[in-house]
């Protein structure tokens, strides 16, 4: 349990058994009922614990896990929780709304959660609520939080339109997702609600919640205060149950509080129990830190007190590993680092934090100070063990008063960086009683980092929405890059040949499944074919060469019909790129002209490469820019690319595809689900060139993601001889594609996705309950084969030829192959589920050898 002290191996033990809840519930008789089934319980026991505060409203505190604030816990499961909810909403929503859609988080627990939904759903505007007024910003409105010991937000967006609604075609009301840790009586929402409906109506709001912990009549409550004001109110929540309270609960936590801490006349002397540790008069003095200069990004706000919109974040998200680096740096051989956030700046400790930790191996925690005064404890089974007091040191608008940090005393960590923003790094700060001091006190390294407050500019200013920065090299081309002629593609890449970054394809598969790390931070061994499987690959390229040349030639034909006449190609690397070159070949055979065409790398997850973006923004216009890639399978790839496109102007986040059957796109060759021979193979199909790399150390905030030239696998690559042979078809399908052409231009293409209610359904039907695990489709099912650890395959059942080299794939690895019926797809392939080296099953489970 991240941010207990240290203490005997028993004590250790106990904690981790030990609900963090139940010494109040023993004394006060509280319960946390999850939704009616023992998993539901545990997992709302998983998600909360249970404190006290002296609060004449609510005596019993919730305390979130997953929230990062009163438990330290690992950047990535605090901004990893907020980011799903986000997608769950943008899923709600669909696309088109999700686009429109405003997030609005509350001060000052929510702010960091709000800002990574608004990245979850990947094209919001975000604003939080504050309780600092800024000089010469007007209000936007205001609201009550009936329940807290500190309750007026404002709204304070720099631009006044942020909240209008009117983000839609033609003035349609944009959605609101409002976003709270805690959901319940529901008071602080109707609030919100009632106080911006009034200056700004719109049809539709989302409540999202890290738990929803209403009572029935509670619940009944939110339905008719929407039927009252006319609009659609749903509700996103991570978990769910009810608290019950028994009578006099109130004055029992009260008297209970007051047995266990002073009086708060007292309080300002001494630390809560279980806190050793100086404080005023008997601090030693200033206890020297180690400032970091964090170079943070000019222009982007601090968080989203002013509003972040997409552009911030495009600038931000590219400069964080650099900043990272800085802090990992001044940190040393730090094994156990806290990252304190403060108050409502939670959002850029947070991402300082995911940054860090895929820069270091050190164990990174995350928190952040509190105005919020609670009982501290020493008990296994109470979730704030210890506390700090120090006064606050931000001038705060209110006057001076205590704040507070939980679970950091005597917690272990050998090194805290403290994130403040440059309003909050005052004298009072590095005072003797001040929290660098008390930090001091119980770890042995101190940093400081601070973040520049952001101060609206007068008359309204935005952050340039594309920023190129300086000195991005040119494309690389072959023959230096990639076995492709110089005029075929440009690669806006950085080459990586000389780095070893393949791994074992079980070693990448326990790492990713186990959060370790991402799938584009290594390589896998490249498949080196055998001449069995190459002799199937040549007969898979003459038995569907005219097949793939028909598809490369209507989805050119729509291309230029509907972005022409000289559109600018830009695959995604790699399995787009061959592609890509087959559309500039079928441009140059049919039309004579010759289309600009570059690589660029995408990464699910982590986004399209900004750089790249930049360049590209800097040499051509965005509006003819068309991104174009291989197939489609859930269309993961789609609304990664959407989301990404966002903080950039002019960008059609619309893709263009040889195979769609997945149902994703307007733009396409065919939806159905055939061989493209290039899934077949890797590098070797593909220019030699490996699927792309985005890793901290080795990509920099002004470099474009990377690659490596296998120059070696030289006499293996039948890249040309791929291209070659569709395009020698050219000539005998023009007439089809023609047909074809003017039938799709007439027809209603509109994506079905019918293929992600497939996935959902086969990751249900299996026990897998990841999506990300399956892959559907030829192409999809092939690189399962190639680069993961397949559990098993699922064909069509009657599926021919285009799946023999799948049925050697699978002979090869020791897969099994099962038919079935009602599949969408020719295949799908399905990932070993919580895969370990030598699990088996479903479950993930080894099996001991008997």
């Amino acid at each position: 349990m991240s941010g207990h002290p240290a203490g005997t191996a028993k004590e250790k033990e106990t904690a981790n058994v030990v609900w963090s809840g139940s010494w109040v519930a023993e004394r006060l008789g509280v319960e946390l009922v999850g939704d009616g089934t023992p998993e539901g319980g545990r997992e709302l026991r998983e998600l909360l614990g249970l404190a006290l505060r002296r609060n004449p409203k609510r005596a019993h505190l919730l305390v979130s896990n997953v929230l990062g604030k009163h438990v330290p816990q690992k950047p990535s499961v605090v901004y990893g929780t907020g980011f799903e909810l986000g997608r769950r909403v943008r899923e709600l929503l669909g696309d088109a709304e999700a686009r429109r859609a405003v997030v609005l988080g509350y001060a000052e627990t929510a702010t960091g959660l709000g800002h990574a939904v608004a990245d979850g759903l990947g094209t919001a505007p975000y604003l939080h609520s504050t309780r600092r007024p800024v000089e010469g910003v007007a209000r936007a409105g205001g609201f009550e939080e009936s329940h807290s010991h500190a309750t007026s937000h404002l709204l304070l967006p720099e631009d006044p339109d942020l909240l209008a609604g009117d983000r839609g075609p033609a003035g349609a009301d944009a959605p609101l997702v409002l976003v709270d840790d805690e959901f319940s009586t529901g008071n602080t929402v109707l609030n919100t609600v009632r106080a911006l409906h009034e200056r700004y109506p719109r049809s539709r709001y989302v409540i999202v919640a890290l738990v929803d912990m209403r009572s029935p009549a509670d619940r009944g409550r939110l339905t008719d205060f929407a039927a009252e004001i006319g609009a659609r109110v749903d509700l996103v929540a991570h978990g769910s149950g009810t608290v019950t309270l028994p009578e006099g609960v109130l004055e029992k936590g009260q008297a209970l509080v007051a047995a266990h801490e002073p009086e708060p006349a007292d309080s300002a002397a001494h630390e809560a129990a279980g806190s050793p540790g100086p404080r005023a008069a008997d601090a030693p003095g200033p206890r020297p830190c180690t400032r970091v200069d964090l170079r943070w990004p000019a222009g982007v706000p601090d968080g989203g007190r002013h509003g972040f919109t997409p552009a911030h974040r495009a600038i931000l998200e590219p400069a964080l590993p650099a900043m990272a680096a800085r802090i990992a740096e001044a940190l040393g051989d730090a094994r156990r680092v806290l990252i304190l956030g403060f108050e409502e700046l939670m959002y850029a400790p947070l991402r300082l934090g995911t940054a860090l930790e895929e820069r270091t191996d050190a164990e990174v925690r995350y928190s952040t100070t509190t105005r919020s005064p609670v009982l501290a404890v020493d008990d296994p089974g109470y979730a704030i063990r210890t506390r700090l007091v120090f006064p606050a040191h931000d001038n705060p608008a209110d006057g001076p008063g205590d704040r507070y940090a939980y679970n950091v005393a005597g917690a272990g960590f050998d090194a805290v960086v403290l994130a403040v923003d440059s309003a909050a790094d005052t004298p009072e700060l590095h005072a003797p009683d001040g929290l660098l001091t008390q930090l001091a006190a119980h770890t042995d390294h101190v940093l400081l980092a601070v973040v520049p407050s952001y101060v609206p500019s007068r008359p309204h200013t935005c952050v340039p929405e594309r920023q190129e920065p300086p000195m991005l090299p040119e494309p690389l081309r072959g023959p230096a890059f990639s076995s492709y002629a110089p005029d075929e593609v440009g690669w806006l890449l950085q080459d990586l040949s000389d780095t070893e970054l393949e791994a074992p394809t079980e070693e990448r598969e326990e790492a990713i499944q186990s959060g370790g790390a991402h799938y584009a931070e290594s390589l896998p061994v490249e498949y080196q074919p055998s001449d069995r499987y190459q002799e199937l690959f040549k007969a898979a390229l003459e038995l569907s060469a005219a097949r793939v040349a028909r598809a490369v030639g209507t989805v050119t034909e729509t291309v230029l019909a509907e972005r022409g006449p000289r559109p600018v190609l830009v695959s995604l690397a790699r399995a787009g790129t061959p592609v890509g070159v087959l559309m500039r070949r079928w441009a140059r055979h049919r039309h004579g002209i010759d289309l600009p065409h570059y690589a660029v790398s995408i990464v699910r997850g982590r986004g399209i490469d900004a750089n790249a973006l930049r360049w590209l923004a800097a040499h051509h216009d965005p509006a003819d820019v068309v991104f174009v890639d291989g197939w489609t399978g859930k269309g993961a790839i789609t609304r990664e690319l959407s989301a990404a496109l966002a903080g950039f102007e002019g960008f059609d986040p619309e893709i263009a595809v040889l195979a769609d059957p997945g149902g994703c796109v307007r733009t396409y060759g065919t939806r159905e689900d055939f061989l493209i021979p290039s899934a077949c193979l890797n590098s070797t199909v593909s220019g030699l060139i490996s699927r792309t790399v985005l890793r901290s150390d080795l990509v920099g905030p002004e470099d474009f993601h990377g690659a490596k030239f296998y120059r070696e696998l030289a006499d293996t690559d039948v890249s040309g001889h791929f291209l070659d042979t569709v395009a020698a078809h050219f000539g005998e399908v023009v007439d089809a594609v023609d047909a074809e052409v003017k039938e799709l231009l007439a027809a209603d293409r509109a994506p079905t996705w019918e293929g992600w209610a497939a996935v959902e359904r086969i990751s249900e039907e299996y026990g897998i309950h990841d999506v990300n695990l399956v892959k559907p489709g030829v192409g999809e099912t092939t690189r399962v084969l190639l680069r993961r650890v397949p559990w098993k395959i699922l064909a069509k059942r009657g599926a021919g030829a285009d799946l023999d080299h799948i049925r050697l794939l699978a002979e090869q690895r020791g897969v099994p192959v099962e038919e079935a019926d009602g599949l969408p797809y020719t295949c799908v392939g399905l990932i070993h589920p919580k895969y370990t080296r030598g699990a088996t099953g479903a479950d993930g489970k080894a099996v001991e050898s008997k």
